[in-house]
């Protein structure tokens, strides 16, 4: 029996993962801003450091406090076979949106973006996959071929076009769409950024001099001959800017908070923090009452727990309207059920209470029943 559940686990293990990396294969949006990124600086390629490295250019990335920054191009230990589709800017319904690159078997759609060093906005020029080696194009590849004697010569790498611009499509964007065999190639299997590539992501986030509000779209390390280097000899600075940068017209936080999925998930949280928690503090409110009134006759002790119970409905108040933030629509529904058994009821069912059950005790006792009309007038 347990041999069995173990066989049912491992099937179930393998079909959620072949199931991520067919949602992988697809493109993916992780960063979507109402400003366009700079364009690509101008700068020289690296030497090499040794053979079965691979060349991934630089690219523009983006920062929720402070806009966009540059991720220096550098070269990395490439998986046997594979080849890196850089990631591209792609403006779509108001925003630019990040399309994260990939490493797949052949090179997909990355924009039309010209990344130079084989990347010339369609396929790849700077080499192939010959066995389990990585053969160099020095046509368009800066190694040392003194170390690296896998090379050839291949002039005639196709470039898209001259320009540096980042991004495709919108006003001044690169107009390009994939070809058939890119859109094959989107479809393949393939597989994440390495963590070389992540760790040079995040080391650049923490230059602050890698921010185009700093550098103007000129930064001081453009490219490096191994990821995560920031200093020393592979090191390389722009020459220039691709164009003259421009500041944006709002802030990272302008540009980032209106986009339509923080609205939708805003909007979601809204809703179910009005609907549920009223509904149960309401509830909860009519059972409170009902058991006072059993265990409290007297009308001293009736008006002592009215007083009592106004404050409270003010905690109850403050406590909805200081809710957890709508970005968990499910934590901010039960946070108000744990709270509402403790507070008082709404005003509206406290007043049907003290109203309606007031000429129920007169048939059973009769002498007391005459002054409780006097004291609610």
């Amino acid at each position: 029996m347990t041999m069995h559940r173990s066989v049912r686990w491992l099937v179930f293990a393998v079909m959620m993962l072949s199931l991520c990396t067919a949602s992988f294969a697809q493109i993916v949006v992780g960063i979507s801003v109402h400003v366009a990124p700079p364009a690509l600086p101008v700068y020289t390629q690296p030497v090499g450091p040794g053979p079965g490295y691979m060349w991934t250019p630089g690219y523009w990335a983006w920062n929720d406090d402070a806009g966009y920054y540059w991720v220096p191009g550098t070269w990395v230990v490439a998986p046997v076979g594979l080849l890196w589709t850089p990631g591209y800017w792609g403006f779509s319904d108001g925003v630019y949106g990040w399309h994260r690159g990939y490493w797949g078997q052949h090179i997909g759609f990355y924009g039309g973006v010209n990344y130079g060093f084989g990347y010339g906005g369609v396929g790849f020029g700077g080499g192939e996959w010959r066995g389990g080696s990585f053969y160099y194009n020095t046509a368009v590849m800066h190694v040392d071929t003194l170390h690296v004697t896998n090379v050839y010569v291949n002039r005639t790498v196709i470039v898209s076009n001259e320009s540096h611009v980042a991004f495709n499509g919108g006003e001044g964007g690169v107009a390009a769409r994939p070809t058939h065999e890119e859109e094959i190639a989107e479809h393949e299997h393939h597989t994440e950024p390495l963590a070389a590539q992540t760790r040079q992501e995040h080391m650049a986030s923490q230059n602050k001099q890698n921010f185009a509000s700093a550098n103007h779209g000129r930064p001081a390390i453009a490219a490096t001959a191994k990821p995560g280097v920031f200093s020393g000899k592979g090191v390389v600075a722009a020459k220039s800017a691709g164009a003259p940068y421009k500041a944006p017209a709002m802030s990272p936080k302008e540009a980032r908070s209106s986009t339509p999925a923080a609205k939708h998930a805003s909007t979601s949280a809204n809703a179910n923090n009005k609907s549920k928690p009223a509904s149960h503090a309401s509830t909860v409110s009519n059972k409170n009452n009902t058991a006072s009134k059993k265990a409290n006759s007297s009308p001293p002790n009736k008006t002592a727990s009215n007083k009592a119970e106004k404050p409270a409905h003010s905690n109850e108040t403050h406590t909805a309207t200081t809710s957890a933030p709508p970005s968990h629509s499910s934590h901010p529904v039960s946070q108000p059920h744990q709270v509402a058994p403790k507070s008082s009821p709404a005003p509206k069912p406290v007043a049907q209470h003290q109203s309606t059950p007031k000429p129920a005790p007169q048939p059973q006792t009769a002498p007391k029943a005459a002054p409780k009309p006097g004291k609610g007038r």
